[in-house]
């Protein structure tokens, strides 16, 4: 289950959740999705199945290269992040080629629901929209905020409701500050639609 999250949020990377989830069926239907089979796979097949997600084609060579690492370094299972401490593991996880602070924290939160809040575009917009995390503030220093306000227990659904907001209601472009159920008690909202 961790590599299949690892690889399912490597394809989300820059790209619409449908999109990625679509990227992610393709390469379910083509490979079995272990380290073995993928980093064994032709890098054009990985780029058909993965092609309608954006960058198929870096998406695909760094498939390759971290199934591979993975093989190499931890023979094939990310079963460290269930026994290692939490800042640990996500140390370890940084360490794998095109994996970043975001990736390791989903795999973390959602394989085993450790006490980190991933901070994707979404997150990182409302919170600071919202006041909960410094406007200046970078990946480390807004996950750190909302892991403040917050208990470990609530992270996962504070990550999947700021989610939420983000994509129905405080949008990038078009903010829909009216409707939005928050609308009272964020600082930033709009008189109008």
């Amino acid at each position: 289950m961790p590599f299949r999250t690892l690889i399912r949020t490597v394809l989300s990377q820059a790209t619409a959740d449908v999109t990625s989830d679509r990227a992610f069926q393709n390469l379910s239907e083509r490979f079995p999705i272990t380290p073995t089979v993928l980093a064994n796979a032709d890098a054009k097949e990985i780029e058909e199945a993965i092609r309608v997600a954006g960058l198929y084609r870096n998406k695909s060579k760094a498939i390759k290269n971290l199934s591979q690492v993975i093989l190499d370094q931890f023979d094939g299972a990310l079963d460290f992040i269930y026994t290692l401490p939490v800042e640990e593991a996500r140390r370890k996880l940084v360490g794998l080629p095109g994996v970043g602070a975001k990736t390791a924290d989903v795999v973390l939160l959602f394989c085993t629901e450790s006490p980190v809040i991933p901070v994707d575009t979404h997150v990182n917009r409302v919170s600071r929209r919202l006041g909960l995390a410094p406007l200046d503030g970078n990946y480390e220093e807004i996950r750190e905020a909302l892991q403040n306000l917050y208990q470990p227990k609530e992270y996962l659904l504070v990550h999947l409701l700021l989610i939420s907001l983000g994509r129905k209601y405080c949008m990038a472009r078009r903010i829909l500050c009216r409707s939005c159920p928050v609308n009272t008690m964020c600082p930033s909202r709009k008189n109008s639609d």
